[in-house]
């Protein structure tokens, strides 16, 4: 038998009989575990994933809630800047629109009264934190899309750090 096959099946077999939320603990602890660190031949979206600190596990999220409950983000373009991460980074959109992004917040519980104004205000800051790469259509309402800059990925990553468990926790 194939190893892969095999060690999937036996992965299976440990699985069966578990409570989801065990399923989901264990799944995260193993991808935690196991997750290669980043090398020369690693690609932009994975190496985000990892963490700089080769001593410590990287950092794993199965959902956006858990990556927006770990960066703890408090002010509103910081929670737009963490959503936008969820797609761009963890995701591997190369570019998205505000409109995705306000829905996930809303699923949140933390909408934007104006996602425009705020994607705007981020492009605004110096360092740049986002900005617009192209615009469906041709009227003042077309759909604008939008990317973060490597300063908003890593305004994100550093919030991530600021919140990162202790080791042996």
């Amino acid at each position: 038998m194939d190893p892969e096959i095999e060690a999937m099946s036996n992965i299976s077999k440990a699985l069966d009989g578990l409570e989801q939320d065990a399923v989901r603990r264990v799944l995260k602890w193993a991808i935690e575990r196991y997750q290669p660190r980043p090398t020369a031949a690693t690609g932009p979206a994975e190496a985000a994933m990892l963490t700089a600190d080769a001593a410590a596990p990287a950092r794993t999220f199965l959902n956006l809630s858990e990556l927006f409950d770990a960066a703890n983000a408090e002010a509103g373009l910081d929670k737009v800047l963490v959503v936008a991460y969820w797609f761009q980074v963890l995701q591997g959109d190369e570019e998205w629109d505000s409109q995705a992004i306000n829905n996930e917040l809303k699923h949140l519980g933390h909408p934007s009264t104006n996602i425009t104004r705020d994607l705007d205000n981020l492009g605004a800051r110096t360092p740049k934190m986002a900005m617009q790469v192209r615009k469906q259509g041709s009227t003042k309402q077309a759909r604008k899309l939008y990317k973060l800059t490597r300063e908003g990925v890593r305004a994100v990553e550093a919030m991530l750090q600021r919140t990162a468990p202790l080791a042996g926790r």
